[in-house]
C-alpha cells in the first residue's frame, strides 16, 4: 500500500511540473498560477519524503536491489 502511494506522488509530482510549464507558457510568467503550481509540487515533494522515511522506519520499504 505504501508504494502505491510513493508512486502515485511521483506521477502526481511530475503532473504538476507539466502543469506548471503550460502555465508559464500560456501565461509567459505574468500570473500567479505558476507559484500555486510550485506550491502544490513542493507540499507534494515533502509529503513523499515523509512517506519514505515512514517506509524506512518501519520496515516496509528496504535498501538495495529488488533482484537480490
Amino acid at each position: 500500500m505504501l508504494r502505491a502511494i510513493i508512486v502515485f506522488l511521483l506521477i502526481a509530482i511530475v503532473v504538476s511540473l507539466v502543469v506548471g510549464y503550460v502555465f508559464f507558457y500560456k501565461d509567459q510568467g505574468r500570473s500567479k498560477r505558476v507559484m500555486y503550481a510550485l506550491g502544490i509540487r513542493v507540499t507534494l515533494a515533502i509529503i513523499l519524503m515523509i512517506c519514505v522515511f515512514y517506509g524506512i522506519t518501519t520496515g516496509q520499504l528496504n535498501f538495495g536491489a529488488p533482484w537480490s
